[in-house]
């Protein structure tokens, strides 16, 4: 089955392309938008992306593995992005990582085994005056040690699903052409 973008997502592609003199300016939101509708990006997802804004393949897929935000395979509902940069290591940001991926049982860039979680460590996350820093969903969690973020776990455990994350079945019917 060739993955296809649905009919609404399609008008969405056109208004965003009409935005940019440039198309290759629509590339970010678009991706966006495919990550929304497929749950990540997968190489399939990168050439209909380039396709439906008219720039290379090569070119969309710098841009997946460059930012962190795009995902190149199936995530957890949660995805948690802990900052491990200057400030939040000096402030305890890799023992924090350390406890979360203990915690769930998996390492950086890995899914829990339950599905619920993704740990993405980030070079940044803007808040180093609070350091060290985690988000998740459009949360975030500030001045963490090991304990307040096995605290946080909890507290985002309770929360909706990550904008984005879609259940496996969902991004099955997704795919069908």
């Amino acid at each position: 089955m060739a993955l296809t973008f649905t009919d609404e997502a399609k008008r969405k592609i056109a208004t965003l392309r009409s935005r940019y003199p440039d198309p290759q300016a629509a590339c970010l939101p678009v991706l966006h938008l495919a990550q929304d509708e497929f749950g990540y990006i997968s190489d399939e997802a990168v050439g209909l992306v380039a396709d439906a804004i008219g720039v290379p393949h090569s070119h969309v897929w710098g841009v997946v593995t460059f930012y962190t935000m795009y995902h190149q395979h199936p995530t957890g509902k949660h995805t948690l992005m802990v900052c491990t940069n200057v400030s939040c290591m000096l402030r305890g940001g890799y023992e924090v990582l350390e406890a979360i991926e203990k915690k769930l049982g998996c390492k950086r860039g890995e899914n829990s085994a339950d599905g619920e979680f993704t740990i993405v460590e980030e070079e940044c996350l803007a808040a180093c005056a609070d350091a060290p820093a985690m988000i998740s969903g459009e949360r975030y969690f500030l001045r963490l040690t090991p304990e307040l973020a096995m605290r946080a776990l909890e507290d985002i455990k309770k929360m909706p699903p990550d904008h984005g994350h879609q259940p496996p079945s969902t991004i099955a019917k997704a795919r069908k052409s």
